[in-house]
């Protein structure tokens, strides 16, 4: 017998709006939509609680935190699979898009390939109904490196591969402009010392020179191969905005000035911003805040990035100052969904997958009151 549930007497937040009403689903599908603060019979009196659609994250570095917990110490994967699936969840993220360096430096000391072994663990635990929530793969295809066409070699169009992003963290340039930025980073991040430090960036800015172009060029073609979205990352100038557009780009993750934003919407590229960035109210890198492309009409997707919950309390934290919560969820619900091609899901609306959400705010942060997935309780 198929399962029925009705949250009642909520504050639905639909596409354009918010309105009180209830929903009614049925199995895995929203199969009903009504307004007014009726409580049928059976149905959950929600007290005007918030119900929204379930959070889309498209950039998280959360599983790869639960891989390695501690420099040099490498956790088990299904253990941290489940763990990292089980915290998404608890934050209202029913869909992940898991992201995954690819692009080894075997003769160094740090970036050494996993991802391949991740993923393969990842999928064995879907296929056996193990996680809670919809994941995705995210490669992030970093082209100072070695091995990367090798490692893009080993992914195939069946493995839910939804997005690849272009990465170019050589020294003195996009996220790391500022060297200062980047030595306070690294060293802070991975107890470099001076001498470290001089060396790491000799490396990337040699790997840069001898790989970069034609890493560049694979990755474009991987990502046609796998049929997944391809975004840029970390763009800072109008001119590579440019060279973003004519990829093919139309995803922009955490570009790094007001003017590679404008240039994003120029060129109709989505902005995706950190939720962190949000919340603490600028990057930790220097760069620019997201709140300063939220007021100028810039910012169209939040990522939790590095802070799973950051990413409901920066959306609720936006639909606040904008004085419209349906705004400032669609940052994380329907944006993020449609700008990967996912239409069954992202918006309360007859149909669509039930992937849906219960919070209230308390003291402006939201307290999640249920999370169902696929119509099913999964917090």
């Amino acid at each position: 017998m198929t399962e029925e549930m009705i949250l009642a007497n909520a504050t639905l937040v639909l596409p354009n709006e918010t309105v009180t009403g209830s929903v009614r689903i049925v199995g895995e599908t929203i199969a009903d939509i009504a307004t007014g603060p009726a409580i049928p019979v059976g149905a959950i009196d929600c007290e005007g609680d918030y119900v929204s659609p379930g959070l889309v994250e498209l950039h998280t570095d959360n599983l790869e935190r639960h891989i390695q917990p501690r420099p040099k110490v490498d956790w088990p994967h299904a253990a941290a699979i489940l763990a990292h699936d089980a915290e998404l969840a608890s934050t209202g993220i029913t869909t992940v898009f898991d992201a995954m360096r690819i692009g080894s430096i075997p003769s160094g000391n740090r970036y050494k390939k996993y991802a391949r072994d991740l993923s393969r663990e990842l999928w064995q635990l879907r296929e056996q109904d193990a996680l809670k929530i919809s994941h995705f793969l995210h490669l992030r295809a970093e082209v100072c490196s070695e091995t990367l066409v090798d490692e893009l070699d080993e992914f195939s169009a069946e493995d839910r591969v939804g997005l690849v992003s272009l990465m170019d963290h050589t020294p003195g340039q996009r996220q790391f402009r500022n060297m200062s930025q980047l030595e306070a980073y690294m060293k802070g991040k991975h107890s470099m010392s001076d001498d470290d430090f001089l060396q790491h960036v000799a490396q990337l800015k040699a790997l840069r020179d001898r790989y970069g172009d034609r890493h560049e060029v694979e990755t474009v073609k991987a990502a046609k191969r796998f049929g997944a979205i391809l975004a840029s990352h970390d763009d800072t100038t109008q001119e590579q905005v440019a060279v973003s557009a004519g990829h093919g780009i139309r995803l922009a993750e955490f570009p790094t000035t007001v003017e590679a934003a404008r240039a994003c919407h120029d060129h109709c590229i989505k902005v995706m911003m950190g939720a962190p960035n949000v919340i603490r109210g600028g990057s930790h890198s220097g760069n620019v805040a997201a709140q300063e492309l939220a007021d100028l009409g810039l910012l169209d997707i939040l990522s939790s990035d590095y802070v799973p919950a950051a990413l409901l309390l920066s959306a609720a934290r936006l639909g606040e100052q904008w004085g419209d919560m349906s705004r400032g969820l669609r940052t994380v619900t329907q944006a993020p969904a449609q700008a990967v091609g996912l239409e069954d899901r992202g918006e309360l609306r007859i149909g669509a997958r039930a992937d849906v959400i219960r919070f209230r705010l308390r003291e402006g942060a939201p307290a999640l009151n249920g999370v169902w997935s696929r119509g099913r309780r999964v917090a």
